[in-house]
């Protein structure tokens, strides 16, 4: 298949296209490098052995989307192009409505429009808010504790409207729960502009001495060790997830959460780093960051029986290959 891949030069859209490549299919790229680096596309290439088309664009933008369309016969797209951070979602909520939210409805019209009949979405586990753990595809969603759960709860519900008025559009929606780690070959991971919003790089950095400490939001959350604790997923996986959603998508809407099913701490993974890579971790302890909740985990067993899909990468090899990515930098 030909497939369009939007943020295809980010953290977790760059894994995708390494397994998409690696599994037989064509890539082209659309990224505006808003939080991403040029250079990643030429460590795909240089991973794969294979070459990629990519145009610098913003998916928001109808008429450079109308001819990307134009240009290529697209088998199907997978949409990662999106304003990513909890806690920057609720001091900037108009810039992650307008960004999150209209890419989607341009490229979703392009793909009705040019019969592009397979969408993978790029959901999060942020949709289901504060609810009953572990968090199950059916549960009503409660996004409302921040603004990028919110788009992202909007976008679903968009792609779904879509579908139901389109019934030649297939949709396979993807909640994430925490993607954290790099490819095995430490030429691509995690990359932010600026200081992390996410734990892993923000722990390798200070691993790296370019941050002075780690901060942990918050230890006085009602779990294991006070605080807060998340289904942390290798990024290899989560990439291998996309590759499955996208060959057994089929007629109608499908959502599945993309996680362990299990829980982690934040503590408990700052341990498994500093025992794993043999470094330690100087950190302290601030305010809870808003729109945090206490525990995320996922129910994984949706996608186990329906697209045979498991994670299969634990948290040893996901904190050593987030620091052998970060010792390449």
């Amino acid at each position: 298949m030909n497939i369009l891949v939007t943020g295809g030069a980010g953290y977790i859209g760059s894994h995708a296209c390494v397994a998409l490549l690696e599994a037989g299919h064509d890539v082209v790229i659309a990224d505006n490098l808003s939080n991403s680096r040029r250079e990643t596309i030429d460590k795909i290439r240089e991973i794969t052995k294979k070459d990629i088309i990519f145009y610098e664009i913003d998916v928001k933008d109808t008429n450079k989307v109308e001819q990307l369309f134009n240009n290529h016969n697209f088998d199907g797209i997978i949409h990662f192009a999106g304003f990513k951070a909890v806690g920057e979602s609720v001091n900037k909520p108009l810039e992650y409505y307008y960004n999150n939210i209209v890419s989607t409805i341009v490229l979703s019209k392009a793909c009705i429009k040019y019969k592009v009949n397979k969408f993978i979405f790029s959901s999060s586990a942020t949709v289901y808010g504060d609810n009953e753990v572990p968090f199950v595809e059916t549960m009503d969603l409660m996004p409302a504790t921040n603004p990028y759960g919110q788009t992202k709860a909007m976008s679903e519900k968009i792609l779904m409207d879509a579908a139901k008025a389109h019934p030649d559009f297939s949709v396979s929606i993807l909640r994430y729960f925490n993607p954290v780690g790099a490819h095995e070959s430490g030429l691509i991971g995690e990359f932010p502009k600026g200081i992390p919003n996410n734990l892993m790089p923000y722990i390798t950095q200070v691993a790296k001495g370019k941050l002075n400490k780690l901060q942990v939001f918050g230890n006085d959350y009602p779990t294991i060790d006070g605080t807060g604790v998340r289904d942390y997923i290798h990024v290899m996986d989560l990439a291998e997830g996309h590759l499955v959603a996208l060959e057994k998508l089929r007629p109608g809407v499908h959502v599945y959460n993309l996680g362990t099913g299990q829980g982690t701490s934040v503590l408990q993974l700052l341990n498994t780093f500093m025992e794993v890579n043999d470094i330690d971790i100087a950190y302290e302890i601030v305010a809870r960051r808003p729109g945090d909740i206490p525990i995320s985990y996922a129910d994984v067993s949706k996608a186990k029986k329906e697209l045979a899909w498991t994670a299969k990468r634990g948290l040893k090899e996901m904190v050593r290959d987030a620091w052998n990515f970060e010792k390449n930098l």
